[in-house]
């Protein structure tokens, strides 16, 4: 099993790096989105945590900067008709945060947002997941108004047009610098850009 790797960063593309490593050996390393957009430039170093998924068909390594990423990808593979491939589409769409909290918050509607997940999947996956993975979910405490405020400014967003994932960063952002004094506010401030 191969858990982590240190090296020089050779080769990103939209869904796989290159990582050579200090032997001469390089590696082709699948990551999610989110890591990928943390990733250096290529010829910088990089430490991943690794995964090593074997199949009948292929072995392949996914890597994570942070082992709580890692954590939750192994989580998500437990689960009944989630993939490697799923698992990777879920983390390219939410932070890891962000996909545990929907997780244990039971939030279809945020699971149907991402590839390949309908709503009977979504619901099965978040009964399935929902206490494997709250120790993952950075759950900060909120008034209810709060959130069916943020639940609500989202809901704006999408239908003004912005994918849910944008929208739903969007609102976090603007609720972590502050609490905006109402929906249309918080609507407004998003909008804004924080």
């Amino acid at each position: 099993m191969i858990s982590r790797l240190n090296g020089t960063l050779l080769f990103r593309d939209t869904d796989r790096i290159e990582l050579e490593t200090s032997g001469g050996v390089v590696y082709e390393v699948d990551v999610p989105l989110i890591v990928l957009q943390r990733l250096p430039a290529p010829g910088a170093e990089l430490q991943l945590r690794t995964l090593q998924v074997v199949t009948d068909t292929s072995v392949t390594l996914y890597g994570f900067i942070e082992a709580h990423e890692r954590t939750l990808f192994q989580r998500l593979l437990t689960a009944n008709g989630v993939g490697a491939k799923l698992a990777l589409a879920m983390m390219s769409t939410y932070s890891a945060e962000r996909l545990a909290r929907a997780l244990v918050e039971k939030d279809t509607a945020a699971l149907q947002q991402i590839s390949g997940i309908g709503k009977k999947k979504a619901e099965k996956i978040a009964l399935e997941l929902s206490d494997k993975v709250t120790d993952l979910a950075v759950v900060t405490p909120s008034k209810s108004g709060e959130a069916s405020g943020a639940q609500g400014a989202v809901q704006a967003l999408v239908a003004l047009g912005y994918s849910f994932a944008d929208a739903d960063q969007a609102v976090r952002s603007v609720l972590e610098s502050g609490t905006p004094d109402s929906t249309e506010d918080l609507i407004r401030q998003a909008l804004a850009g924080g």
